[in-house]
């Protein structure tokens, strides 16, 4: 048979220089290298050519290619086995380079997911720390409206505690602050207007919502009598005048007290006087005292009980109840010293 005709070259084929190793073309650069035999290796030949017309052509490259295969498969093999080899090598590289890129993709997959579960996890704290600032401050606002508003305005003053004045007199005083918001009352007008009323000790706002405000308040205690010429002061402990008269107020206990109001002897009897049972106050006619320690009460029914100073004065006001049960035809009781009182 005759040898085939060698293929012509292409002119697109790049050159030997232009094409990098392992790439898709590179098994055609090594055809060029092995000239027309291995083009016609690669190309095929003829069934049946001899492999001394492959010799006969004077390329010593593929001759010496051809050399290691001798006595074997015909000796287009080797080209064939040097092109798959190279084959292989590309797509091996090809493999390479496609696990890499999945294994990046999935590195990136793995970290935007995590990136998502970081922010998720950031955004739903944002949301429970604002939702539960914009409720604290939606409750303030809407307590403050409420309170300042007019549907929480004062329609109604109610008076506790008073037994020697009269309520409605305190609610009249009072009278200014209805239709002023809860929250808006006017505690120095308010105190102003109870500093008219010296028999209140002390007083404090209560409101309740809606539209009422409570006014309690404790009256002072009145110890006596104090005689000044010929006017009556009714005061308590601390020497507030209470009230004043030409005649002795009934109830109240007359005061002989040395030096007044101010002194040491009025400061013991009033003490004195606030120690005893209302009961047993309401029978006291009169206080004499000359010094701190040296107080004396005078009862309805002529008995006099010696007390000495203000000290155990609680004390001394149980013992005397106890004495009084005891003796009841006793005229005089000393509880100066509660310890070893004496009965006369």
């Amino acid at each position: 048979m005759r040898r085939p005709a060698p293929l012509p070259a292409s002119p697109e084929e790049p050159t030997s220089g232009d094409v990098a190793e392992g790439s898709p073309s590179a098994p055609r650069r090594r055809l060029q290298r092995f000239g027309d035999a291995g083009k016609r290796y690669a190309g095929g030949r003829d069934a049946g050519a001899p492999d001394a017309e492959v010799a006969d052509a004077g390329h010593p490259e593929v001759d010496a290619g051809l050399g290691a295969h001798a006595g074997a498969e015909p000796d287009g093999y080797s080209v064939t086995a040097v092109i798959a080899e190279e084959d292989q090598d590309a797509v091996r590289s090809a493999m390479r380079s496609s696990e890499v890129w999945r294994a990046a993709r999935a590195r990136r997959k793995a970290l935007r997911a995590e990136i998502r579960r970081f922010t998720q996890r950031s955004r739903r704290r944002r949301l429970v720390v604002w939702g539960s600032t914009g409720a604290l401050v939606a409750l303030v606002l809407g307590s403050v409206i409420a309170a300042y508003s007019p549907l929480f305005a004062v329609e109604k003053i109610t008076v506790a505690g008073a037994t020697s004045i009269d309520p409605a007199v305190v609610q009249q005083s009072l009278a200014d602050q209805i239709g002023a918001p809860l929250a808006l009352v006017d505690a120095g007008r308010v105190k102003s207007a109870l500093a008219e009323f010296p028999i209140i000790e002390s007083y404090a706002l209560e409101v309740r919502p809606p539209r009422e405000l409570l006014v309690r308040i404790v009256e002072r205690t009145p110890v006596g009598a104090i005689r000044d010429g010929d006017v009556y002061s009714v005061v308590d402990a601390a020497g507030v005048v209470l009230s004043s008269s030409r005649e002795r107020p009934a109830g109240a206990p007359e005061l002989d007290i040395t030096d007044g109001l101010g002194s040491t002897a009025f400061h013991s009897a009033g003490l004195v006087m606030r120690s005893l049972p209302a009961d047993l106050r309401a029978t006291v006619t009169q206080v004499r005292a000359t010094s701190g320690d040296d107080v004396t009460l005078i009862l309805a029914d002529g008995k006099t009980v010696v007390w000495g100073s203000e000290k155990d004065s609680s004390r001394k006001a149980a013992v005397l109840v106890r004495l009084i049960a005891a003796a009841p035809q006793s005229s005089t009781f000393d509880v100066s010293s509660p310890t070893v009182p004496v009965v006369g």
